[in-house]
């Protein structure tokens, strides 16, 4: 469903602030399925995630999304397949917008009719009913501005908007990262479901090792640019929080050992 076939990206080239984000990166997702990325700060998580949404065009390599091409489509003509949820609860939404209009501008995405006249008393009732399954009682408030919400539960609303349409690949980045505990816990609790329901596709990038346990059916290790753990199926099920953290050592205790080999081997060729 995602084919991600040798994808590099170097930011700034040439440069003393050249930083080679992904390294001939290989990365094939099943419909249905749900994956987690997770890896230390500047292991290229994010980046990957930006490039499966289009943020940027890759040096080397091709994306496809539902067997369609989209290496070169621009960030705008990927969101009709694509639904997102950032880290931040206030990116997404029109905090000065009411919850209905919002949910509206999602339901109409990729459409060019007028927002005027579109929450009528059919659309409120389906709005309404789809709010309710969130269990926060904002059915009851559909005329609030969506600006004057909690976080989680701006958040859970834009999960909500972002799947609305059922989108072909729902692209999580660290999205209860700047929830608190409670929060965090439940809209990571909503989002597990509404996969499930919903049949989506789904790729998350986490720092939570919790989340990455119990959440996805995949979980994808990357360090320095590359995939350097990809546990799925019956192994996915055995890990545990412990053998990602070994690994994490593993990885990062080789990575120390090649650098000090190479800085060994230039010494005695100077």
């Amino acid at each position: 469903m995602l084919d991600i076939k040798g994808i590099s990206k170097t930011f700034n080239p040439n440069t003393v602030n050249e930083v080679r984000a992904l390294r001939n990166i290989d990365l094939q997702i099943t419909e249905g399925s749900f994956t987690c990325i997770i890896g230390t700060n500047g292991s290229g998580k994010s980046t990957l995630l930006n490039a499966a949404a289009g943020t940027f065009t890759p040096d080397t390599g091709s994306i496809s999304i539902d067997g369609k091409e989209v290496t070169n489509w621009t960030e705008f003509k990927r969101a009709r397949l694509i639904g997102r949820v950032f880290q931040n609860p206030f990116a997404g939404t029109a905090a000065d917008m009411s919850i209905a209009e919002n949910i509206v501008m999602a339901m109409r995405r990729g459409r060019s009719r007028p927002l005027t006249t579109a929450v009528n008393h059919k659309v409120r009732h389906e709005i309404a009913e789809r709010v309710s399954m969130l269990k926060m009682g904002l059915e009851d408030r559909l005329d609030n501005p969506i600006g004057t919400l909690s976080g989680g539960q701006r958040q859970a609303l834009t999960l909500l908007m972002a799947t609305w349409l059922k989108p072909r690949l729902l692209l999580l980045d660290e999205h209860t990262a700047a929830l608190d505990p409670k929060s965090a816990a439940k809209v990571a609790e909503l989002t597990k479901k509404i996969i499930q329901d919903e049949n989506l596709t789904a790729l998350m990038v986490t720092h939570s090792m919790q989340q990455a346990i119990d959440l996805p059916d995949r979980i994808v290790m990357m360090h320095r640019g590359r995939i350097v753990e990809d546990y799925r199926e019956a192994e996915k099920k055995r890990v545990r929080i412990t053998d990602l953290l070994d690994t994490f050592d593993r990885v990062q205790k080789l990575d120390l050992f090649d650098e000090s080999v190479a800085e060994l081997l230039s010494e005695q060729y100077v």
